[in-house]
């Protein structure tokens, strides 16, 4: 019911709030149909996608249809227990998450230059 009274106000919603949320923490073993058993209680959802490789095991991505369903997700489901462990969940921010794998590929390409041009940071 308070999704309703965000609406009908001219509520100004903080910059990061946003449709996408990302849930970490996860039970590796958790279905699609419990994730939308909890989440689909807040709002509809767009499209839920669960992490299944080594490095994105316990993790999802949510997408709901409306801002403020996604808003009271993340209140409500922050700290939420699931096969005792409490979840994560946060919104989405492109920036941040684009800036680790931006990362990790800098570093694979210093590596290969350094190897092509026979560079060595180490001290001989």
């Amino acid at each position: 019911m308070t999704t309703i009274s965000l609406r009908k106000g001219n509520t100004r919603l903080p910059p990061e709030v946003n449709r996408v949320l990302y849930v970490r923490n996860l039970p590796f073993n958790i279905s699609s149909e419990e994730m939308y058993d909890i989440f689909g209680k807040y709002g509809a959802i767009r499209q839920i996608r669960i992490g299944t490789s080594k490095e994105t095991r316990g993790t999802a991505f949510v997408v709901y249809e409306d801002i403020y369903d996604a808003k009271t997700a993340v209140d409500h489901l922050s700290g939420f227990n699931v096969a005792n462990r409490y979840l994560i969940v946060l919104y989405y921010q492109q920036a941040k998450m684009s800036k680790k794998f931006d990362q990790k590929k800098k570093e694979e390409e210093i590596a290969r230059m350094q190897e092509k041009y026979g560079v060595s940071t180490k001290d001989k």
